[in-house]
């Protein structure tokens, strides 16, 4: 899998290919629907497939203070891409240039000329250009211009509505992974370098991993059933909280996750923790007894779900 920039010359091993086109955060099940098109193209045409993404998001462009709301790092998305089938990931660098570039120039400049690529293809949902002026339409006629084949691409729809990136985020949002795994089709999941925390949970007996979200979609706050990838590609089973830990001091919103039958040193390690199951909300308990008490209790409710006996 070949990682660019829109800046870069792409190799000749790209040239003359297939892009799929836009933003992919989350790659849900739409998204794979436009990709999958793609793939199935330019194994028709035996050409390569390119995913184009954008960073950062055109809405953190435009909106720098907006909420975090991202779904999906880079890397995650480099490394969904490449499962997928797809022979290169190209990042649009969305700046000033781009955001002020014409949805002529868009087509015609840098996917015609400096790109070459042979075909795009695209959500019907898709907007680029100046303003927001280019649509799926606008690329079929500009592409016929350019000598650029387009396709566009349904909504898939689930349950009577369109899958999107924003039913994904409300899903979140509300205490609910089971529906933002089923729209993802795979959990969500928050990739970061573990911190250093107080070290209160490991005086607790429940010794966690500590990572801030960064720009990821903020979930519900409270306790999870979790599934962890170690940078050795290990996988574990664990209880995370979500939240500002109300029983101390402090309103920084920090994931700790405590993963079950396992020591070791994780700090400055990236991990990948997976929101399986929402147990409860985050609340203040009367006693540190009490906290203790009810924090076995989201264990051994987080090992039914995750380890079911036989």
């Amino acid at each position: 899998m070949h990682r660019l920039t829109h800046a870069q010359p792409l190799p000749e091993k790209l040239s003359g290919g297939v892009i799929a086109l836009g933003n992919f955060d989350g790659f849900h099940l739409g998204h794979q629907a436009v990709v999958s098109r793609a793939i199935a193209l330019g194994f028709h045409e035996r050409r390569p497939v390119i995913v184009a993404t954008f960073e950062p998001h055109p809405v953190r462009f435009f909106k720098p203070d907006v909420p975090p709301f991202r779904l999906t790092s880079l890397d995650q998305r480099e490394r969904l891409f490449a499962h997928a089938g797809a022979d290169g990931m190209l990042v649009f660098d969305f700046d000033k240039a781009l955001a002020t570039t014409s949805a002529e120039d868009f087509v015609s400049q840098i996917l015609g000329r400096q790109l070459g690529v042979a075909a795009v293809v695209t959500g019907t949902d898709f907007t680029f250009g100046r303003g927001r002026a280019g649509n799926a339409e606008v690329m079929r006629a500009l592409g016929a211009t350019s000598g650029i084949a387009v396709e566009t691409v349904a909504p898939v729809m689930l349950d009577g509505e369109p899958v999107s990136s924003s039913r994904i985020r409300q899903a979140l949002a509300a205490g609910d992974p089971g529906t933002a795994t089923q729209l993802l089709t795979r959990p969500f999941a928050i990739e970061a370098a573990v911190e250093r925390g107080d070290g209160r949970g490991h005086e607790l007996g429940f010794p966690t991993a500590n990572v801030s979200l960064g720009r990821y979609q903020r979930p519900a706050r409270g306790i999870y059933a979790v599934r962890v990838r170690l940078d050795d590609s290990t996988e574990h089973s664990g209880v995370a909280s979500f939240g500002v830990r109300p029983m101390f001091e402090g309103d920084d919103e920090v994931l700790e996750t405590y993963i079950f039958d396992w020591d070791g040193d994780l700090y400055g390690r990236t991990i990948e923790v997976d929101l399986i199951a929402y147990l409860r909300p985050e609340a203040k308990f009367e006693s540190i007894e009490a906290l203790v008490e009810r924090m076995h209790e989201d264990e051994a409710e987080a090992r039914r779900i995750l380890l079911p006996s036989p």
